[in-house]
C-alpha cells in the first residue's frame, strides 16, 4: 500500500508555500488527500466517483473526513468511545449520523458539501463484541454532493466555521450529518479495512507537511538574513556580523537543510524504496514530525534574532509563525498520533531500522 508522491509535486508544494498564501495551497492539496483513499482502495466499481476530477471541467473539491469535535487520537482504543460518527446498514443503503471537524474542503465552495467526501465512521449495524478490535468496525464511505442534495435540507449542515490564528482562508468547519442515506455501492472500505486505508492516506500527506515546513523555514531564513544585511540596530556593523545573530541564523539554515533532505528522502522512498512499506512509512512519519517542529522553532529563532521589529505586521515573521504553529498538531498530531505510530513501528518484532536506507537486513 504505497501512495505515490513525485519529486515534482513536492517541488511545487514548497514553492507554493514560499510564493503565495499557504492556506490556498492547503485547499488545493487537501483534494489530493481526499482522493488518497480511492488511490489505495478503489476498485473498478468506484471509477464513477473519480469522474469529476478527471474531466478537466469545473473546480471539484474532495475531502478526507476523519477528525471529530471530541478528537480521534484514541478512537481505536479498546473500551473507548470510538468514532462518534456512525452508520447503520438498512437494506441497500447506509444511514450516516454524526459530527466531523477540521476536514479541509468538506463543506465545498458553497458550504453545502464538496463533490466527494471520504467519510470515516463506525459501523453500528451490529454491536461491537467484547473481544472485538474497534478497528473491525471502522469503514470509509463515499458521500458525493449529489447524495447530499438528494437527502434534502438539513441532512448536511455547517455547525460553525472555526476561527484560527493562521490558515485563515482554509475551510475545515464543524459539520453535521443527520440521517444521510447513501447507496451501499458507495462503501469504499468494509469493516476491518477502513483504519488501514485512512492511515495509509495520511502517510502520503505526512511528506507534504514536511515539505510545508521546509518552505516556511526557507522563507523565514531568507527574510531574516535580508534584514540582518541591511539593519544595524543603531550599531556600527550590520546585524549579520553579530555572533549571536549569526549563530541563530546558521542553526536555522542547518535545520532547513536537514528537513529538506529528510523530506526528499521520504518522498523518494515512498515511491521507490528500498525496504518494505513500514520502513518507507517511518521516513514519511519522520518528515512530518521533524519538519513541522523544526519549522516552528525556526520561526521563533528568527523572531528572537530580529527582535521587536519582527512583531510588526508589515514584516513577514508573524504570518510565518502563525502558519507554522499548526503543523505539529494537524494532519495527525505529532504527540497523539504520529509519534505513536513511530513507536508502534519500533515495537514490531520485524522492525528493521535502516531498511529504507540500505535495504532489508540480511540477518
Amino acid at each position: 500500500m504505497i501512495l505515490p508522491i513525485s519529486r515534482c509535486l513536492l517541488q511545487i508544494f514548497v514553492l507554493t508555500t514560499l510564493e503565495c498564501q499557504e492556506s490556498a495551497a492547503l485547499t488545493l492539496f487537501s483534494t489530493g488527500l481526499g482522493l488518497a483513499p480511492l488511490n489505495l482502495a478503489a476498485g473498478p466499481e468506484h471509477a464513477e466517483f473519480l469522474e469529476p476530477f478527471l474531466s478537466g471541467e469545473g473546480s471539484p473539491l474532495a475531502s478526507l473526513v476523519f477528525s471529530e469535535p471530541g478528537g480521534v487520537a484514541n478512537a481505536l482504543e479498546r473500551g473507548g468511545k470510538g468514532f462518534q460518527t456512525t452508520a447503520r446498514r438498512e437494506g441497500d443503503e447506509w444511514v450516516i449520523n454524526g459530527e466531523k471537524m477540521w476536514a479541509t474542503n468538506c463543506a465545498g465552495w458553497d458550504f453545502r458539501g464538496c463533490e466527494l467526501a471520504c467519510v470515516v465512521y463506525r459501523d453500528i449495524t451490529t454491536p461491537l463484541e467484547e473481544r472485538q478490535d474497534p478497528k473491525d468496525k471502522v469503514m470509509i464511505i463515499l458521500v458525493t454532493r449529489g447524495d447530499l442534495d438528494r437527502n434534502g435540507e438539513g441532512a448536511f449542515e455547517v455547525v460553525r466555521h472555526v476561527a484560527t490564528p493562521g490558515h485563515t482562508s482554509v475551510s475545515g468547519p464543524h459539520v453535521r450529518y443527520t440521517n444521510v442515506r447513501v447507496p451501499a455501492k458507495n462503501v469504499l472500505c468494509l469493516p476491518g479495512k477502513g483504519a488501514e486505508v485512512v492511515f495509509g492516506a495520511f502517510d502520503g500527506s505526512a511528506v507534504l507537511v514536511g515539505a510545508t515546513g521546509v518552505g516556511l523555514m526557507r522563507a523565514a531564513f531568507d527574510a531574516a538574513i535580508a534584514f540582518a544585511k541591511r539593519d544595524d540596530r543603531g550599531g556600527v556593523v550590520p546585524l549579520l556580523e553579530r555572533q549571536a545573530f549569526a549563530d541563530l541564523l546558521s542553526g536555522v539554515k542547518m535545520q532547513t537543510e536537514a528537513a529538506m533532505a529528510l523530506t526528499w528522502k521520504a518522498a523518494h522512498a515512498m515511491e521507490n524504496g528500498p525496504g518494505e512499506y513500514d520502513a518507507r512509512r517511518e521516513l514519511a512519519l519522520g518528515a512530518k514530525v521533524f519538519g513541522s517542529e523544526a519549522a516552528v522553532k525556526a520561526c521563533m529563532d528568527v523572531i528572537n534574532a530580529v527582535g521587536i521589529t519582527a512583531y510588526e505586521l508589515d514584516q513577514p515573521f508573524s504570518d510565518l509563525l502563525n502558519t507554522a504553529v499548526v503543523l505539529p498538531i494537524f494532519d495527525g498530531g505529532n504527540v497523539g498520533i504520529r509519534r505513536r505510530h513511530l513507536q508502534q513501528l519500533m515495537l514490531s518484532p520485524t522492525y528493521d531500522a535502516w531498511a529504507a536506507t540500505y535495504g532489508p537486513s540480511q540477518e
